[in-house]
């Protein structure tokens, strides 16, 4: 009958990935500040605990793992890693640092904006777990309203009681449409041109900006729920619209959508602030991820 394995001291995983790491029992012992005799004792309590040969030390001169050493490092240092994670996180939070941060983005913030900031706060808090949402308009202030998200990068919305905003720049709308569509053959629009024609206008799935529309100007219009099918009607030469500017610059240089010119729908700047409600201000890291799109503009 095979008896079970012991359970191996954290101590016993330590002193086996160090001898791995420097390939011997007396470097390791330099390492540990210990001595050699102790550190092979570890290793043979060890290798007595799990029944099992995990160094080689009769055919090399340095140890060598044997195919059951290289199953336990690998599992050896799953552990370590677990152990640092926890005690980096139990650290953190005896500073005052979040264990974990929601945040919500306003589907119009520019990729490249959220792909700094986000790639910054992993390399300078890497054991905050992030939860992101991206919405739009109202939606991301609901979020942090129902404190599903901390932190909302947010655009233009009516003063609300309970939320403090903080400016984090803006992002330039420009109207454009699919170089087949009228506006965008007409020699001249004149002003009320673009009420002749369906407008592609993103639609808001809070309550929050109820009967209230952001540069529309058109009669007929789609509301769509996402930035991402806006983009591909608007390619496909249904309706016109506005748009970021930074997700259509490509678009723009290969022809794909133009610029159209329009008197009275000319586009604009569109306002973000970084949002959060007033009875629960971010942490440490929280702070850092508001001064970080402050830092962008």
């Amino acid at each position: 009958m095979i008896s079970e394995p012991g359970t191996p001291t954290l101590d016993q995983l330590k002193v086996f990935l160090t001898v791995v790491d420097v390939g011997s029992f007396a470097g390791a012992a330099r390492q540990l500040n210990r001595a050699s005799s102790v550190v092979s004792y570890s290793i043979s309590n060890l290798e007595a605990q799990l029944g099992l040969t995990l160094f080689d030390r009769e055919t090399t001169r340095k140890p060598q793992l044997t195919e059951a050493g290289r199953m336990v490092l690998a599992e050896a240092r799953r552990v370590a890693g677990g152990i640092d994670s926890l005690r980096a996180k139990s650290k953190g939070m005896l500073q005052g640092l979040e264990s974990e941060l929601h945040i919500v983005l306003d589907t119009l913030l520019p990729e490249e904006r959220v792909v700094d900031a986000l790639t910054s706060f992993r390399e300078q808090f890497p054991t905050v777990t992030l939860h992101l949402y991206v919405e739009s308009l109202g939606s991301v202030t609901r979020l942090v309203m129902e404190r599903i998200a901390t932190i909302g990068v947010a655009g233009p919305l009516v003063s609300l009681d309970g939320i403090e905003k903080e400016g984090i720049g803006s992002v330039r709308m420009i109207p454009v449409a699919a170089p087949s569509h009228p506006l965008a053959i007409a020699e001249e629009n004149l002003p009320g041109a673009g009420r002749e024609h369906v407008q592609l206008v993103l639609t808001d799935r809070s309550t929050l900006t109820k009967g209230r529309d952001i540069a529309v100007v058109g009669t007929s219009t789609w509301r769509l729920a996402d930035l991402s099918s806006k983009h591909m009607l608007l390619k496909a030469g249904i309706g016109w619209g506005n748009m970021p500017e930074p997700m259509i610059a490509e678009d723009l240089l290969t022809g794909r959508l133009v610029k159209l010119e329009m008197p009275d729908s000319i586009g604009g700047d569109y306002v973000m602030d970084a949002i959060y409600r007033t009875d629960s201000p971010p942490g440490p890291a929280g702070r850092w991820l508001i001064q970080r799109f402050k830092d962008q503009a």
